[in-house]
């Protein structure tokens, strides 16, 4: 019989208020970087903001006020949570009013 490959949770599309840091595993946000640290950047999503922790070549590619995706592991804190990143994708080029009105679409389909 062959290895089953164990398989990671889906990360779901979620506002930053919508988290719930006890049952959400994984998440996928999108936001506008605010602020830039060592090891971390503060996401705002218009909804709230979260800092997420990234590694270092991740950080090296964001700057202050950029449009991201992030795709990562919801850690819970005892203030509320924190996202360590897996996968930043740059939106910079995005335009968001398509973006929002494919989104729509989406989420209404599944």
């Amino acid at each position: 019989m062959p290895d089953q490959q164990q398989r990671r949770a889906a990360a779901k599309p979620k506002t930053i208020d919508e988290v719930d840091s006890q049952r959400d595993i994984r998440v996928r946000i999108t936001g506008t970087v605010i602020d830039l640290e060592e090891e971390s950047v503060t996401l705002d999503d218009g909804t709230g903001s979260v800092e997420i922790f990234m590694q270092e070549d991740d950080i090296a590619e964001v700057e202050e006020s950029q449009k991201v995706r992030v795709l990562g592991r919801v850690l819970p804190t005892p203030d509320g949570f924190e996202v360590q990143a897996e996968v930043v994708h740059d939106l910079s080029n995005v335009d968001f009013d398509k973006f929002s009105k494919v989104k729509k679409i989406v989420n209404t389909s599944e």
